[in-house]
């Protein structure tokens, strides 16, 4: 069973919303940080937020900040990622993470990845 499922990416229009959604299922998280990454074609995948497992200490690249929200829904075991006033340079794959203890913007560091959901933003 895979511990993380995202859903919710697709194509939107610049300047668009997307609300994406990481199910923790079959693993408890309980201590671990909760990351979101995104991986655009030839290039590196790139930390974008990170919360606790707790809903506490959300922490977002700079690249986003102001635009896009992290947020978790503890009786659903849920962590969203809301991202507002997209741009094309948005698109990417997204995938949720976790990794034990505190958070970092390193994706080796994360032990549990999800199969990730596409974004992809028209201009």
């Amino acid at each position: 069973q895979v511990p993380l499922v995202e859903s919710g990416g697709g194509l939107v229009q610049a300047g668009g919303s997307l609300r994406l959604s990481c199910a923790a299922s079959g693993q408890t998280f309980y201590g671990y940080t909760m990351g979101w990454f995104r991986q655009a074609p030839g290039k590196d995948r790139e930390f974008v937020a990170s919360i606790l497992w707790t809903g506490s200490s959300p922490y977002y690249a700079d690249s986003v900040k102001g635009r896009i929200t992290i947020s978790k829904d503890n009786a659903k075991a849920t962590v969203y990622l809301q991202m507002n006033s997209l741009n094309p340079e948005d698109t990417a794959t997204y995938y949720c993470a976790a990794r034990w203890g505190s958070r970092s913007i390193n994706y080796n560091n994360y032990e549990f990845w999800g199969q990730g959901t596409q974004v992809t933003v028209a201009s």
